[in-house]
């Protein structure tokens, strides 16, 4: 496919000329080996693809949220189609001193924090093809006064950790706090500015109504923040929260009316909330739903637990999830939180062929075009993909695709180098053949002739 052409829909936000870089940076990825890196993209791109040229791109401030959604309507987005919109964070580990951003981040694959940089990323995320697209990405960088406070926040929690060891009941001293007037942090409010300006982006064309983010998020901070956008969040509790029935006895005649009853008890959930039972293996799965409080949370919480017992052992495992949407059901719960793992596929594709782990930018411009370049790429192949597929079998990946364009690349100097060129059907078994060349799945006969 011509990639120029897919980039026509991106006109309004960028000029000619950063659109022809783009297409040389892009159609340099697609048949490059290696480190996705600048000196490796100019060393694939050929002519109009530079060192320089591809430098001038890098150091271009561009639009890039506009520039996703552009694109994705034109090429992805399926009329008809239902879209979440889910958030992670994905970090990466750099070495050196000048990386714009450098910090110390949590990163899940390693367990502890490392020293690299981190972005958060925004994905819409298609409930009919199970497939997330990224449409807005930024770079986590923290300031001295949110690296304080949260340094504050852990010694904090510490202390009283150490001073409630053996006691039991309320700590002396403290003092009731409104729910409802909850004081942003500094991370929730760079999330609520992303949500918000990819809302005003495709307002009138999209219409989004729910927000999934993983266990870190589910909190009444980010139930907040999430609820003011005019979204719901679908997010996870602790597996042992402390969550409660809504009182529903008699007036004591004098005080408050109360508002929370019993304390739920999970190893004995009450038996009309319970929804499903399935049995698989000797893992029995039980699935609860109910609308219960938080003493945490400033309202009522659609709440669906699921209870694994091994029928061998007895041993038992739970996973609490949770949505400020009352009227959503269990199944649509589970099954867009667990959507939410699409966003996943898409950072293990942009470092695994795209870049995001490879690029050794420091300027913050560069930087971000790095990232927000390895994440455009992603919607890229699966545009290339869809094509790719209904040909080659659908099957085939983005390392078929990859192998396709580099033999095509292959095919095209090699026949530079000819006196004159072949007859058509010789070079149609030419590219036929070196085309094939690094495939991982192979290529059927009836899928090329039709």
């Amino acid at each position: 496919m011509d990639i120029l052409a897919l980039l026509q829909c991106i006109e309004p936000c960028l000029t000619g000329r950063t659109i022809k870089q783009l297409s040389r940076i892009i159609e340099a990825m697609m048949v490059m080996t290696g480190r996705v890196t600048m000196l490796g993209i100019a060393r694939w791109a050929g002519t109009g693809g530079s060192y320089r040229t591809v430098q001038r791109f890098y150091a271009t401030v561009i639009p890039w949220t506009t520039l996703f959604w552009l694109f994705f309507r034109e090429h992805l987005w399926q009329v008809g189609d239902t879209y979440l919109l889910a958030g992670d964070e994905v970090v990466m580990s750099k070495a050196g001193k000048q990386t714009h951003g450098l910090d110390r981040f949590f990163s899940s694959l390693y367990g502890k924090p490392i020293a690299g940089i981190s972005f958060f990323a925004l994905s819409l995320v298609s409930v009919q093809e199970r497939r997330a697209y990224p449409s807005s990405v930024k770079q986590v960088v923290r300031d001295a006064a949110e690296k304080a406070a949260s340094k504050a926040k852990a010694q904090s929690k510490k202390k009283e950790s150490a001073q409630s060891k053996g006691k039991v009941g309320r700590p002396k001293g403290s003092k009731n706090k409104p729910k409802v007037v909850a004081v942003l942090s500094a991370e929730v409010l760079r999330i609520q500015a992303m949500v918000m300006e990819l809302l005003q982006r495709i307002a009138g064309s999209l219409s989004l109504t729910y927000l999934v983010m993983d266990g870190h998020f589910g909190n009444n901070n980010a139930l907040t923040m999430v609820r003011s956008c005019g979204l719901h969040l679908i997010s996870k509790l602790r597996y042992d929260a402390r969550l409660y029935l809504p009182y529903t006895g008699p007036y004591a005649g004098r005080g408050p009316h109360r508002h929370y009853g019993d304390r739920v008890v999970y190893h004995s959930l009450p038996a009309q909330s319970h929804k499903t039972s399935a049995v698989a293996g000797a893992i029995q799965t039980d699935i609860y739903q109910m609308h219960l409080l938080h003493k945490e949370f400033s309202q009522a919480l659609n709440v669906v637990i699921i209870v694994k017992t091994n029928l061998t052992t007895g041993a038992c495992a739970r996973v609490c999830l949770f949505s400020s949407d009352l009227a959503l059901t269990y199944e649509q719960l589970i099954d867009y939180y667990s959507l939410r793992f699409q966003i996943e596929f898409n950072f293990r594709d942009a470092k695994q062929f795209w870049g995001l782990d490879d690029f050794m930018n420091l300027t913050p411009t560069s930087v971000n075009n790095a990232a927000n370049l390895a994440l455009f790429m992603v919607n890229v192949s699966h545009l290339l993909l869809r094509h790719f597929r209904q040909t080659y079998g659908t099957d085939s990946g983005i390392l078929d695709l990859k192998a396709f364009w580099r033999g095509i690349k292959y095919a095209q100097e090699t026949l530079k180098l000819l006196p004159q060129s072949p007859d058509p059907i010789l070079l149609t078994n030419i590219v036929k053949n070196v085309t094939r060349l690094g495939r991982i799945h192979p290529v059927h006969s009836h899928s090329v002739t039709s």
